[in-house]
């Protein structure tokens, strides 16, 4: 199927989109991959459809694939809803530079979310993550600081991998961070990160180095820049041996920094600066995650909870 002339075309119309959303709008890579992916997926199908030219793709077709990844593929709302976006994007640039054709997906509708709320750590978990990497090891030592870092930070796991020496600041006490959108934000970091980022930094980050060089702040004994696969790797090792149940990923601890600043007391616009959020209404999320929280204090110690 992918020797066509369409899939072909599509291919070629698919890479322009992506380095266009990449060097005007500042789409981050992991995104343009979702998008890519998706795209690929429906090319493959609409050739299978017998579709040979852009003008003969309809709103029917894409209806059929919605359908396709809902019911025989057990696709997920969110996963389906990106895909949408996705489509989205790629037509309307594709018929922006192509005017008088048909966009195909405009009266599409997305399929309605209900977001979840996001699983946390209690704070006892935190404290139990944190001090199972064995400080005895480079390794260890270089894992309690990530740990540290992110958690009192709130990164994304791409922004803590990718964080460059340059971008923190021991005598400030933050770091520069990249984030979705090309958009640059401080974060402080707190004492108790600082002092295990700077006992790395002394002592492991040299000897994972071994003489050699490189930007990344976070270093396997590769020489390379840690990634994000080999993090999510070692923090679910760390949170078996912590015997913390449950599926935990880095975004988890991301979520307990959130969630404990908001427990806590914190203003929701503070949070959703230090998060990076483009928009208020992803914050909000913690909001309720703080409700369930006073609820279930309220159930236990109220003598009519």
């Amino acid at each position: 199927m992918r020797d066509e002339p369409f899939f072909s075309a599509a291919m070629e119309a698919l890479d322009v989109f992506c380095d266009v959303m990449w060097l005007e709008e500042g789409l981050a890579r992991n995104t343009l991959e979702s998008y890519r992916s998706d795209l690929v997926q429906l090319w493959d199908w609409l050739v299978a459809q017998g579709v040979t030219s852009w003008n003969s793709v309809t709103e029917a077709h894409l209806q059929q694939w919605l359908a396709c990844l809902a019911w025989e593929k057990k696709t997920s709302r969110a996963t389906t809803a990106r895909a949408l976006s996705s489509w989205r994007r790629f037509f309307q640039y594709f018929y922006r530079e192509r005017p008088g054709a048909a966009d195909p997906t405009l009266r599409l509708q997305s399929p309605r979310l209900t977001r979840p709320i996001p699983r946390s750590l209690s704070e006892a978990d935190v404290e139990r993550l944190l001090t199972v990497p064995a400080l005895g090891t480079s390794l260890g030592l270089r894992d309690r600081a990530m740990l540290e870092v992110l958690y009192a930070s709130g990164l994304r796991v791409t922004e803590l991998v990718s964080l460059p020496l340059a971008g923190i600041s021991l005598t400030d006490g933050v770091v520069r961070v990249l984030g979705k959108g090309s958009k640059e934000r401080l974060v402080p970091l707190g004492e108790q990160a600082v002092e295990w980022v700077v006992k790395y930094l002394r002592e492991s980050r040299p000897v994972l180095l071994q003489g050699a060089s490189h930007e990344a702040l976070f270093i396997t004994p590769r020489k390379e820049a840690m990634t994000r696969q080999a993090f999510w790797y070692r923090i679910k090792a760390h949170a078996q041996q912590a015997g913390i149940t449950g599926p935990l990923s880095p975004h988890t601890l991301r979520h307990a920094f959130a969630t404990h600043l908001v427990n806590h007391g914190a203003d929701l616009r503070v949070v959703q600066l230090l998060l990076g959020h483009a928009n208020i209404s992803t914050t909000q999320i913690y909001t309720h995650v703080a409700h369930e929280r006073l609820r279930s204090i309220h159930a236990r110690h109220h003598p009519r909870g």
